[in-house]
């Protein structure tokens, strides 16, 4: 059986974790408590980072890295896409999300940054999600009328948007809409911790 070494509270292990609901896998969650991190979690990774994958003698670590494992070894349903080019367009999406969100998501996780940089960071994030908002006016999901890896990405910043203090200006409308129908999804349900239930009320 597969064991995935999750932070309670981490956006990234909550993605994880959303694949592996959506899948529908067996698998056994070990919470690691990111503040106080067992010696085993930087031998198994030496970024000393959550999520980790195991799976007998496999070990995996950053969260792109194991959900696309994840929807290769269990192809139903596929979450990537099955054409080459939009599998191409998904990744590259991915990665601009890493850069142009998840990046600051790291600030706003980091409990040694400064305020003036989360202020930046609530900002940019802001800035980026009102810039993709007018997608939802056609799209019931990023990529279409199909929910794909790009929602599960985005998933975990969006539930946390008030509890990161990101305010989104009226035209974010469609995107906030977008959040509901994906937070409503039984996966993502049964994906959340207790601590990621009460971020949001």
């Amino acid at each position: 059986m597969m064991v995935l070494y999750s932070g309670s509270t981490d956006p990234f292990s909550h993605r994880c974790r959303f694949v592996l609901h959506e899948k529908g896998c067996d698998f056994d969650v070990n919470d690691v408590d990111l503040y106080n991190k067992p010696p085993e979690i930087d031998a198994m990774n030496p970024y000393g980072e959550v999520p980790i994958l195991i799976e007998r003698d496999l070990t995996l670590y950053q969260s792109t890295i194991i959900n696309e494992y994840i929807d290769e070894r269990f192809p139903h349903p596929q979450l990537m896409p099955a054409d080459p080019i939009m599998r191409a367009r998904a990744r590259l999406f991915i990665y601009t999300f890493e850069r142009e969100l998840f990046s600051f998501v790291r600030v706003l996780e980091n409990r040694n940054e400064t305020e003036k940089r989360k202020s930046i960071a609530r900002r940019q994030i802001s800035q980026q999600l009102t810039q993709i908002a007018p997608i939802f006016d056609k799209n019931t999901y990023l990529m279409g009328n199909d929910f794909t890896m790009l929602d599960i990405t985005i998933a975990p910043l969006l539930w946390r948007l008030g509890y990161y203090g990101i305010d989104l200006p009226k035209s974010a409308t469609p995107l906030l809409k977008y959040a509901e129908r994906v937070f409503a999804r039984p996966a993502f349900i049964e994906s959340m911790t207790p601590s990621e239930k009460v971020m949001r009320r």
